[in-house]
């Protein structure tokens, strides 16, 4: 385990501050319900903000996982997302492991931009060589590959390039499939994690009888998951009924006009209220979990369905584009109460997935290739897991972790094979 603490390294087996972290830690049996393999802190010299490092796994030398930043935000936080994204890669059969970067800051603060830069400053002994890293909650990607570019990185996914055969190559692949836009005219990596959740959405249907067109779905979040999880939902005649971010919950039973409030967001993923039409209800931010519909899905906050409101939600399948949405007493009162939750470590797996198959040459620059691919496998995970759960009463979430851990114990002291 290794401790961070104001910008330096300090490490518990002894060995002297500042040098290069441990390369590898192999975790299977433990994949799940073990210690992570290495426990960075930080402390910001300039702000005294804190932020936190978990590698749960490693997997060749690497691990991968998104940066977040909010006021809050704690090492048991990081260290629970980051066990999420072991799983969530092993789920998907990615030779890589899970980790995750959390910072204890405000992003709207005008100073962040300068806390993140320091933060990853400070971790560049795990971002040049075994942490890929990208966007998360309060953290663009554009801010991510900005400070990776002040510090020399080129991409945040400069750990797993540097491994390749030739790093140039798959530079030019990786950058010319970030760059890629859809039909849309909307860039793939930025609604590829959105597709990814509706898939698992239409998916739930297929498997429960229900026609695309009479489903009904509320989202909770409208930024890059939720905001592109209904995008492709809507595409798809799902009636979205209700969408809600910070400032509350817009309602309509007949379906919103989910193009048109999209284009209401701002940079933190609100909905200028200004612009809504009048036949659109607006509730209180905790309404949208009682509101009907038939599947909800949190893409916001984690622990956003916890044990006092696990009782209030309405929607017959919980599908989770949040990581961490659900608490475990939450989730047990739910599928107690005969409501499946579709775990974080699938619904949401479809960014990380696309991800490690464009850094593999697996899919190009045709989002076609990449949207097909998605739905395949995400399709095929949704059916494993309420096939069990309606012929066995299986929680989705364990049928994943079997799936998980199968997976991972067969990828244990693989190479990495990047072209």
């Amino acid at each position: 385990m290794t401790i961070m603490h104001s910008g330096r390294w300090q490490s518990t087996n002894g060995t002297a501050a500042g040098v290069q972290p441990p390369v590898e830690q192999q975790v299977v049996s433990d994949l799940l319900d073990g210690a992570p393999a290495h426990e960075v802190t930080w402390t910001d010299p300039v702000t005294g903000a804190s932020g936190f490092l978990v590698v749960h796994t490693l997997v060749g030398g690497l691990a991968t996982g998104g940066t977040r930043m909010r006021p809050g935000c704690t090492i048991s936080e990081v260290g629970d997302l980051a066990r999420g994204m072991a799983t969530k890669t092993s789920v998907f059969g990615l030779p890589v492991g899970g980790a995750k970067g959390g910072i204890d800051f405000d992003p709207r603060d005008p100073r962040a931009v300068g806390v993140l830069e320091r933060f990853c400053e400070a971790m560049l002994p795990w971002l040049d060589g075994h942490w890929v890293t990208a966007e998360d909650l309060g953290v663009a990607q554009s801010r991510i590959d900005e400070v990776f570019a002040r510090l020399g990185l080129g991409q945040s996914y400069h750990a797993a390039i540097g491994r390749s055969a030739d790093p140039t190559a798959t530079m030019e692949r990786v950058r010319a499939g970030l760059q890629t836009l859809t039909d849309d005219g909307l860039e793939l990596g930025e609604v590829i994690g959105g597709y990814g959740v509706a898939e698992a959405c239409l998916g739930a249907a297929d498997s429960l009888g229900w026609a695309a067109t009479d489903t009904t779905v509320s989202i909770q979040g409208v930024g890059t998951m939720g905001g592109g999880a209904a995008w492709y939902l809507h595409e798809a005649g799902v009636r979205v009924v209700a969408m809600g971010d910070a400032a509350g919950t817009l309602y309509s039973p007949d379906g919103l006009d989910v193009p048109a409030l999209l284009d209401l967001r701002d940079a933190f993923g609100e909905i200028d209220r200004a612009g809504v039409p009048a036949e659109v209800q607006q509730l209180p931010r905790e309404a949208i979990l009682s509101l009907e519909a038939d599947i909800f899905v949190p893409a916001a906050i984690s622990y956003a369905i916890r044990e006092e409101n696990a009782s209030e939600v309405a929607a017959k399948v919980v599908v989770e584009a949040a990581n961490a949405a659900t608490t475990p007493a939450a989730e047990a009162m739910l599928t107690g109460a005969g409501i499946p939750v579709l775990p974080d470590f699938v619904a949401n797996a479809g960014a990380a997935a696309w991800a490690w198959w464009l850094l593999q040459g697996q899919v190009g620059t045709d989002p076609q290739d990449s949207f097909a691919r998605l739905k395949a496998e995400m399709r095929s995970k949704v059916a494993v897991m309420l096939g069990e759960w309606r012929g066995m009463g299986i929680a989705p979430r364990e049928t994943g972790r079997v799936i998980a851990t199968t997976n991972h114990a067969a990828l244990a002291g693989a190479e990495i094979a990047i072209p």
